[in-house]
């Protein structure tokens, strides 16, 4: 019986995701990126440890306090310390990324390859219900899901979820019906490997860098989208921190302290920069020219 692994091309395996890491690295704004990401994501997990203050004490003798040596971002309109509300609300961003992205990862990608793969009234179908919901702008099909299920951080990041499904399912469909009719999926459906091996087995492996890529451009959205819907109180409810809560209080004092809006802010425009940069960089490590190219040189 011939070997299956023998057909399916050699693109992945250790050596190709080693010299994809060392591309990453060698270039500079892959290395801000996940430099840059790293520390947000260490603050996420350590938040109790590095935040000098509880996030949700209150200290009225301490209200809107400029930056100090005892507050080093001062303090918002009840007293609570800055810093450690803004290293707690990488939390909520942590979250939106690992879990509403995740999911619609796992979910769009396996109705893209399975509406791609079949073809036929089952790709007519799932694309139908796709394009209704791309029809939707996001923000706003955001908003009447989270309106239907209520305010809180789980139905949003449930939102964030819904939302970016269409795209992940477009995605892995355009790049399904491509590798359907390539030759090591055609000899792989010849020895009789059931359909659902292979699309979790070589077109899955070959979705893998496309996919990557995409999520950290819509991991970006992902967390503009849920600092707007805090940002309007329909996110994370008090007294949880959250970027787009922390700048929706700002603003009311913005004449007095400019910087209980102008630090969260530039939290989420930084991260958002550096989720963009990985993106790209990403991308180019991932580029099999290039590895191609590094193979015969």
């Amino acid at each position: 019986m011939t070997d299956t692994a023998s057909i399916e091309p050699t693109a992945g395996g250790r050596s190709e995701a080693w010299r994809a890491w060392r591309r990453l690295m060698a270039n500079p704004f892959g290395l801000i990126s996940v430099i840059g990401l790293g520390i947000l994501l260490l603050a996420a997990l350590f938040a109790p440890i590095l935040a000098p203050y509880d996030p949700t004490a209150i200290n009225l003798r301490a209200i809107l306090q400029p930056p100090s040596a005892a507050h080093w971002l001062g303090t918002d309109e009840i007293g609570r310390d800055m810093l450690s509300r803004l290293i707690y609300a990488t939390r909520v961003a942590v979250l939106v990324v690992v879990i509403s992205i995740g999911v619609s990862i796992v979910i769009g990608t396996l109705i893209g390859m399975i509406s791609g793969y079949v073809g036929g009234w089952v790709d007519s179908v799932i694309m139908r219900i796709t394009d209704g919901l791309l029809a939707f702008p996001t923000l706003i099909l955001a908003l009447g899901i989270v309106a239907a299920l209520g305010p809180s951080l789980w139905n949003a990041l449930i939102a964030i979820a819904i939302i970016n499904v269409p795209n992940f399912a477009r995605l892995a469909r355009g790049e399904a019906m491509v590798l359907r009719k390539a030759e090591f999926v055609q000899a792989s459906r010849a020895i009789g490997m059931p359909t659902w091996q292979i699309l979790l087995g070589p077109i899955r492996r070959h979705l893998t860098a496309t996919v990557l890529v995409y999520a950290t451009l819509k991991a970006s959205v992902a967390i503009i989208t849920e600092a707007s819907l805090s940002f309007l109180g329909l996110g994370a409810q008090p007294p949880t921190p959250t970027w787009g809560g922390m700048i929706a209080t700002g603003l009311a004092q913005m004449n007095r302290t400019w910087w209980l809006a102008f630090i969260p802010g530039m939290a989420l425009f930084i991260t958002v920069l550096l989720l963009n940069f990985c993106g790209d960089a990403l991308r180019d490590a991932l580029d099999t020219k290039l590895s191609d190219r590094e193979q015969a040189s």
